[in-house]
Order: C-alpha cells, then sequence, then structure tokens
C-alpha cells in the first residue's frame, strides 16, 4: 500500500493496532484509568515525603510556588502521551513510539528506562507499606525493626502481584478504595488545618495564605533547581493510566484524556495539601515547623496530632493518616505492578525479549509471566538493597529522578519527531504535537543535566562512590546496565533488532506506520 507525504513516497509497513496481546480490552472506563494513574503517584506519601525538602531547600513559603511550577511541564509531556496513543494504543508505551521514532535499539533502552525506574521506586513503596501496616497496628517498636519491616513489605509485595495477576478489573476496584480512603484523609487534612489557621486556633506558628506563595521570586539558582527537581517527581507515575490502554473501553482516546485529568487533579490535590500544611505549620525550624529536620522525611505525621488534636477524634483522624499513607503506599505498588508488566509483555510481543515473557493468563487475561518477573526482580532489589545499608536504599530511591527525566524527555521528543510531517498541517498539530511537547521535552532533557550535575556533589543523598554522590552513581549505573543486557538479549531478538517486528516510522492518525520507500529497501537488503 503506497502513500505520499510532503510529495514524498512512503510505503505502509504496519499497523499500529496493538490490540492482539490477549488482554481484556473493554475493561476499564476512562475514571478507572484516571484513578489508576493518580493513585500511582500516592499523593499522600509523595507529599508527605517531599514537602519538608522542599521547604528544606531554602524555599520556605514559596514550596507552593515549585508545586505549580512542576505541573507546567508534566501537562506538556502529558499531551505528548495523549498524541502518540492517539494513533498507537500499546500498552508497551514508551518503549513502542520511542522505536518508532529513533529505531529498536533506542526503543530497547527507553523500555529498559521506564523499567528501572519502576523497580527503584518499588524498594520505597516496599518499605512504605511495611513500616506504616506495623505503625497502624500499635507497634512502634518493630516498625523500627528493618528485618520485620522488610518482611511485612515483601508480603504485600506478593499479595499486590497476586492481585494484579488476578485481572485488570479487581485491580481497579482495589485502586478505586485505596484511593478513596487517601483523598478523603488529605481533603480532610487540609480544610481543618485551614479552618484552624483562619479561626486563630492553630497556634503562634501559623501564617496567612498570600499571592506572593505562588511566584519563585528572589531564590538564588541553587535553591531552584533543587526545589525545582524535587517538585517535579512527586508527579511522576500518572501515565500508567496509559500503560493500560489496550484495556480501556476507549483504547485510542479514554487513557490519553485520563493522563491529562490525572495530572490536573493531582496538581488540585498538591496545591491544597502544601497550602494547607505550609499555612498551618508554618516553615520555622522548631517545633512543627516543615523546616524541622526531625520530621521532614514525613511532614504529615508530624502534622497529624497538632491539627487534628489529642482527644477521641484527633486520635481517630490520626489512624486514618497513617492508613492513608498506608494505602498510598499499597495503590502505588500495585499501580507499579501493572504498567511495568505490561510494558514487558509488549517487548516481548514485537520480539524485544524471549517471547515467555508475553505469555498472557488464559482466564484471567493478564501478562502472567511478566507481572510474577517483575514482583521477583523486585523483591530480590529490594531485601539485596536493604541488607547492604538503609542509605544506600535512600539513595537508589532519589535516583528514580534520573529514570524519569529520560523517560519523559524521550518520549516528548518522540512525540516531536513521529508527527514532525504533520506539524505544518495545521495550528492544532504544531501546537499539540511540537511546541508542547518539545518544551516538555527540554525541560526534562535540561532538568536530566542538572540533577546529574545536583547529586554528584559529595553532600548530596546518603552514600558517597569513589568521591561522587551516590545518587548520582547508582543512577548512572542503574541506566547504563540496559547497555550490556541489550547485548544478551540480542541473540533471541534479532528480528527485532532489525527493525522486522516493530519498525521505525512514521504513524498516521489512522493508526498506518510508514517509512521512505528507500529506507525501507535499504532496511531490507541490510
Amino acid at each position: 500500500m503506497a502513500e505520499v507525504v510532503d510529495d514524498k513516497p512512503v510505503e505502509v509497513i504496519a499497523r499500529a493496532t496493538g490490540q492482539d496481546k490477549g488482554l481484556r480490552s473493554g475493561a476499564l472506563s476512562m475514571v478507572s484509568s484516571i484513578v489508576i494513574g493518580m493513585a500511582a503517584t500516592a499523593p499522600a506519601y509523595s507529599i508527605a515525603a517531599t514537602l519538608g525538602l522542599l521547604v528544606l531547600t531554602g524555599v520556605g513559603v514559596k514550596a507552593v510556588a515549585f508545586i505549580l511550577l512542576a505541573f507546567i511541564p508534566i501537562i506538556f509531556v502529558a499531551q505528548a502521551f495523549r498524541e502518540l496513543n492517539s494513533v498507537e494504543h500499546d500498552c508497551g508505551t514508551n518503549f513502542t513510539w520511542a522505536a518508532r521514532a529513533f529505531g529498536s535499539r533506542t526503543g530497547w533502552m527507553s523500555g529498559w528506562v521506564v523499567t528501572i525506574a519502576q523497580l527503584l521506586v518499588m524498594t520505597s513503596q516496599c518499605a512504605i507499606t511495611g513500616r506504616y501496616s506495623l505503625l497502624l497496628l500499635g507497634q512502634d517498636e518493630l516498625a523500627d525493626n528493618l528485618v520485620v519491616t522488610t518482611t511485612v513489605g515483601a508480603v504485600w509485595l506478593i499479595a499486590l502481584c497476586y492481585l494484579c495477576y488476578r485481572g485488570i478489573e479487581i485491580s481497579a476496584r482495589v485502586q478505586w478504595v485505596l484511593l478513596a480512603a487517601e483523598l478523603v484523609v488529605l481533603a480532610a487534612f487540609s480544610i481543618i488545618a485551614l479552618v484552624r489557621v483562619y479561626s486563630g486556633t492553630a497556634g503562634p506558628q501559623s501564617i496567612h495564605v498570600e499571592w506572593s506563595w505562588f511566584w519563585p521570586s528572589n531564590l538564588g539558582l541553587g535553591a531552584f533547581v533543587s526545589a525545582t527537581l524535587l517538585a517535579v517527581f512527586i508527579y511522576w507515575g500518572w501515565e500508567s493510566s496509559v500503560s493500560v490502554n489496550e484495556e480501556s473501553q476507549d483504547p485510542r482516546h479514554g487513557p490519553g484524556k485520563a493522563a491529562v485529568f490525572s495530572t490536573v487533579l493531582l496538581v488540585g490535590n498538591y496545591l491544597l495539601v502544601t497550602l494547607a500544611a505550609v499555612a498551618f505549620a508554618g516553615v520555622g525550624e522548631t517545633g512543627i515547623g516543615l523546616a524541622n529536620k526531625d520530621h521532614s522525611d514525613d511532614v504529615l505525621a508530624g502534622l497529624g496530632e497538632a491539627v487534628f488534636g489529642s482527644g477521641a477524634w484527633g486520635q481517630v483522624f490520626g489512624t486514618l493518616l497513617v492508613i492513608s499513607v498506608l494505602t498510598s503506599g499499597a495503590a502505588t505498588c500495585q499501580a507499579t505492578i501493572m504498567p511495568a508488566a505490561r510494558t514487558t509483555l509488549s517487548m516481548a510481543h514485537h520480539g524485544a525479549l524471549p517471547s515467555a515473557f508475553g505469555r498472557v493468563h488464559p482466564r484471567y487475561q493478564t501478562p502472567s509471566v511478566a507481572t510474577w518477573a517483575f514482583g521477583g526482580v523486585a523483591l530480590a532489589l529490594y531485601i539485596g538493597l536493604t541488607a547492604v545499608s538503609e542509605n544506600v536504599l535512600s539513595d537508589s530511591v532519589d535516583a528514580v529522578g534520573l529514570a524519569v527525566a529520560i523517560e519523559y524527555g524521550l518520549t516528548a521528543t518522540s512525540c516531536v519527531w513521529v508527527f514532525r510531517r504533520t506539524l505544518r498541517t495545521s495550528m492544532r498539530n504544531l501546537l499539540l504535537r511540537g511546541v508542547v511537547p518539545g518544551l516538555g521535552a527540554l525541560f526534562f532533557l535540561g532538568v536530566f543535566a542538572a540533577a546529574v550535575v545536583q547529586y554528584a556533589r559529595p553532600e548530596e543523598g546518603s552514600t558517597v562512590i569513589f568521591g561522587i554522590g551516590g545518587v548520582a552513581v547508582i543512577g548512572a549505573v542503574s541506566i547504563l546496565v540496559g547497555v550490556p543486557l541489550m547485548a544478551v538479549v540480542y541473540r533471541w531478538c534479532r528480528d527485532y533488532f532489525a527493525g522486522s517486528t516493530l519498525p521505525k516510522g512514521y504513524v498516521l492518525p489512522g493508526g498506518e506506520c510508514i517509512v521512505d520507500a528507500a529506507q525501507e529497501r535499504g532496511r531490507t537488503h541490510a
């Protein structure tokens, strides 16, 4: 089948459907996809673990501005996901689109970068679920016991893998419950905190919200870069809504819209909680102030009793706050396993991994081998990093930011390149397929460079390796390990790396992938 684009002969070589992997089609509504995208970001834990550190960068009350500022490049990248999914709704997402844009090797590395980010973040979420499960049961001493918390976290991981294995519908229903519990408690915390601030019962440390909080002015470059890095990465995870595209009721449009809506809902949630916490606690270095290093790694736990009080209702809400962080960790674990397994499934389906990883359970219609393989590797990594050092585990989680910057930057770049021949056809295409994703790509590639420089400093993070910050070393090594792994799987995946199973090319709105006829002939002869 021949086509002509910009007066150049092209040849249709593949149709980008992706609907033949055996997954359960039509199982998810757009609302369920939004829930999965929001749950994957762990709103309660993300704000609890990040807000104090954000204030400590030196930005103070302007932490609010950085929560808002970070949303802009995130929504730009979400638009790139939406455009790419509209023409090729394959559950491999980043992997598939990067291969279409830049070839098989870039596609494979894109799949690896996404997977390593998901593996590293799973270690953090396992630790959270383990610790907060014990805190919920009133076992505070055991919550500080590394062996016990690791064991409980491992049990959570296995249970959530089984849940994802059993089917997408039950997984989505559980996500609804976990996310609802999380958001209700966060809303209650925010409303009560703000009511107490403006009623004068919050204490002398409280401050009223001002418009100046929303603009990041009068800050040094170092504080600006550090705050931007922290704020951007609390949004990571919303793209999980696109990874379940093949199981959606409207696979072409629903997941992309869900990705955009997820980011909008997240910025609203984060702004509300951040405003409430800053106004109630202030940014002092003592007491409940957000710059107090004693509780900067979990500001919600530090503020719970202060906001809700010590009475009976205060204890109830304090318990609910612990539950919200626990459900946040559990929901994120589950919402990370689902896209990770589907990325692996897609890679195997297109011949980029051995075919065994492409098996789908005939009854549950879920990635069977891919789900348990990811869970097994995540479990081994979690136990291994915990056994080595808690500091190494902490730096490994921080290193996720480097992989995320590459993931977002490469996907946005892929959008511009894949659709490059349509940019002149309409103003809509120029803006939403060119300018907006292009700005998102530039931002995240810049963030990646800034993050490497920042994290390479010995004083950053908890470990130092050969005089370099451990976060930068762990992040770089984790990403570069994909190169020898790609060489290892090459012998089983020759057709993929030759460009036969997932050809590089331009994707038309109707779903056809085309390449220049001369390019296709050269690939065939090679």
